[in-house]
């Protein structure tokens, strides 16, 4: 499968059920601008049925560790609640998604927590695997989506 062409919602309108990478979502919470345009756009996608969204459980991990850095547990509960809210199946990592996970990164070359990213979004279901992550590329039934192409 190719990288997503350019244009805001290129690339997401073909997939039914998309997986997001933990940077989606602290673009979405942390800051503000087109990435956090776009990341919107994702999430307000997913919420309108019939497209599903996925993540992996680590990914929970990675948008929880700013708050918890800096100890600020009021932070860490607001935002623990606000992902709990979102329209987004978290999956957790099991045996075959470990197994997946490894073979993906002896392949790719690729950190650990990437490959269970890209492992747990193949498990879901999803075609598509949105992030800005330029180290990460399309796999077998799982197309990379740059945040960066959504934006307009």
């Amino acid at each position: 499968m190719s990288e997503s062409g350019s244009g805001k919602g290129s690339g997401l309108g073909r997939h039914r059920l998309v997986a997001l990478d933990s940077n989606v979502l602290i673009y979405l919470i942390e800051t503000q601008g087109p990435l956090a345009d776009a990341a919107a756009h994702v999430i307000d996608s997913i919420a309108d049925a019939p497209k599903q969204g996925s993540m992996a459980a680590i990914g929970l991990t990675e948008v929880l560790v700013g708050p918890a850095r800096g100890g600020d547990a009021r932070a860490f509960e607001s935002m623990a609640d606000a992902l709990r809210d979102m329209p987004i199946r978290i999956v957790a990592l099991d045996t075959p998604v470990a197994e997946d996970a490894a073979w993906i990164r002896g392949a790719l070359g690729i950190g650990l927590e990437d490959a269970v990213h890209l492992a747990s979004a193949r498990a879901a279901g999803a075609t598509a695997f949105v992030t800005n992550d330029r180290r990460l590329r399309s796999i077998p039934q799982l197309e990379v989506i740059y945040l960066d192409h959504l934006v307009a």
